[in-house]
């Protein structure tokens, strides 16, 4: 069996909450639904109002607040004073889940401080779970089977993530289906100036974090908006293996609780690996 996680309780809450989320989104992705659309023009489903449910009667047990798409936005002058907050969101890659392709998740991360310790992402289609402690520097994935009754059942049938490692040839870049602009575009051509091979890998939501913590994928550059709640979960499974997530504002990690909760432009990958990379690039 793999090896107790710190924070184990507050882990077992999380990934409890994903797969009873994912359980919910299932019966709607399952049914004829209908789909609204948000002041930014971002679609909603019953989906996303059910999986938040879910999620939030979990996450409350643990007295820790919670910032989700979902519920309302707390103004900063509240949020600045939690020292450790969830970040949510019920259904990540609600254009996947309209569009049926299954390439939408669940994710919840636990953050403290503006760092993301814990991450699980779940894909309700596949019932494929992703995990990882950053403190710990573990990462598992597996698939959820009925009858789970404990977070050391689900860890027992889970497999240690293992990213890609040596020189990179051709490096395998994670694009977007829905943001691939030219910028992002300039960037690749950046890569195939090393006098490396490029290809291009595609999926939708924080699937494309998860590329390249199985070793399916090595720079995830996002030059696009996104909101805190699309990435913290990604990011510490990520930082369990050792993969930087970098503002493009900084040049440092991405942080969380800010005040805004768009993020910056950001690059993904392992800084030991490309240290021979421009970590802030301008468009």
């Amino acid at each position: 069996m793999i090896g107790m996680f710190k924070g184990h309780d507050l882990l077992e809450t999380a990934v409890l909450a994903s797969i009873e989320a994912g359980k919910v989104i299932m019966e709607v992705y399952d049914s004829a639904f209908e789909v609204e659309y948000k002041d930014d023009k971002s679609p909603l489903t019953e989906a996303d109002r059910r999986a938040n449910t879910v999620i939030n009667q979990y996450l409350q047990r643990t007295d820790i607040p919670i910032i989700s798409e979902e519920n309302k936005q707390l103004d900063y002058a509240v949020r600045k004073d939690w020292e450790t907050c969830w970040v949510v969101d019920p259904v990540d890659g609600t254009k996947e889940f309209v569009k049926r392709n299954g390439e939408f998740t669940v994710n919840i991360a636990l953050v403290t401080d503006g760092v993301p310790g814990l991450g699980v992402i779940y894909v309700p289609v596949s019932r494929m779970l992703y995990l990882g402690n950053a403190e710990d520097k573990k990462a598992y994935s597996c698939r959820i089977n009925e009858g789970h009754e404990s977070l050391n059942s689900i860890l027992a049938g889970c497999k240690p993530l293992h990213p890609r490692e040596g020189d990179p040839d051709p490096i395998k870049v994670v694009g977007s289906r829905s943001h691939m602009n030219d910028t992002t575009k300039e960037f690749i051509e950046l890569l195939g100036g090393t006098g490396k091979m490029t290809e291009i890998v595609s999926k939708g939501s924080s699937l494309k974090f998860c590329l390249l913590a199985v070793g399916e994928a090595d720079i995830y550059p996002r030059f696009a908006p996104t909101m805190e709640w699309d990435t913290a979960a990604g990011h510490a499974i990520c930082s369990a293996l050792g993969i930087n997530v970098i503002s493009q504002e900084t040049g440092e990690e991405l942080l969380y609780n800010k005040r805004n909760l768009l993020n910056p432009w950001f690059l993904v990958f392992n800084r030991k690996r490309f240290s021979d990379l421009p970590e802030r690039i301008t468009s």
